[in-house]
């Protein structure tokens, strides 16, 4: 097998890695070969300075899912140890990339760097390609609003609740997967009906409430909804974050087990209210502005 090859992390599988992925696809369509990823798990950072290691938008499954989905056939996920870490960028490029691989395209972003202690930049690839058999493609970064596309600012964007922000650089919602687990049942006997969503995500939105979309991990079942991401504060319950979803659409069968909330905009800052009927009007308004959003959206159920 024969490949057309890209390499990073991809976390988020964002606009800029879409851009690379989507020139591998071009390449192996021309060339006849097999369009290609390679990636890494656990994030190098985590091995070779965890201190810095940044918060992940997601995990390795969710990057797989979503590499497949925009059409890349193979991908290499190259456990990261100590030992990858000490790998010269020569020794990279021989053993993962040309033994490994077969890579005879690779597809990189204008500041990748390889090898040990990163010492391996685009150029170098370039040199070592043309030893190799291989072709070196660099591909510029995704702008968007003045700014490169990158995990680090969609990342900033979900965590300080600009989720329409973070929807535009992924080319799609930020969604946080997991298990719908029993809240204090507070919400449903005061309020309004919910249900409270257990993520392993490691990025979460702010503190708030937002127009969302809620999708039944086992099936087709999907609901407009409004989440509120935060501590309850109305009900004196400060510790705890929760993350509770009130769907607006009818309710049909039994309660999902497992559960994505598609986040698309930022309603309102989470605030105390002096009392649950207080809470109750309030949540009443968001839904009114929550209902008119996807009506005015029309693509509520892409």
């Amino acid at each position: 097998m024969k490949t057309a090859l890209t390499i990073g992390n991809f976390d988020g599988v964002h606009l800029g890695h879409q851009r690379l992925i989507h020139r591998v696809l071009d390449f192996a369509r021309e060339h006849d070969l097999t369009p290609a990823l390679l990636t890494f798990d656990p994030h190098p950072t985590r091995v070779v300075a965890p201190d810095r290691a940044p918060l992940l938008l997601t995990t390795i499954e969710q990057r797989l899912k979503l590499m497949h989905a925009e059409g890349i056939e193979h991908i290499e996920v190259l456990p990261f140890t100590a030992g990858t870490a000490k790998l010269t960028p020569r020794e990279f490029v021989q053993q993962i990339v040309v033994e490994k691989l077969s890579a005879r395209a690779v597809v990189v972003g204008h500041n990748f760097r390889f090898g040990n202690k990163a010492s391996g930049d685009v150029t170098m690839l370039r040199e070592l390609g043309a030893e190799y058999g291989f072709e070196t493609a660099e591909i510029d970064a995704v702008v968007w609003r003045g700014k490169p596309v990158s995990s680090t600012l969609i990342r900033t964007s979900i965590q300080s609740g600009d989720v329409s922000r973070a929807c535009r650089m992924l080319g799609r919602p930020y969604t946080l997967e997991g298990a719908v687990v029993h809240g204090h049942g507070v919400g449903s006997k005061k309020t309004v009906p919910t249900l409270n969503l257990d993520t392993p995500a490691e990025v979460l939105p702010a503190a708030g409430v937002y127009i969302t979309r809620t999708r039944d991990l086992a099936g087709p079942r999907q609901w407009k909804s409004v989440t509120n991401v935060g501590y309850r504060p109305t009900f004196g319950d400060d510790n705890r974050l929760s993350i509770e979803t009130f769907l607006l659409d009818p309710f049909d069968g039994l309660t999902p087990e497992r559960i994505a909330v598609e986040f698309r905009k930022r309603l309102r800052e989470e605030r105390k209210f002096e009392s649950p009927e207080a809470l109750r009007q309030q949540i009443m308004r968001d839904v009114a502005r929550t209902q008119a959003y996807f009506r005015r959206t029309s693509g509520a159920s892409h």
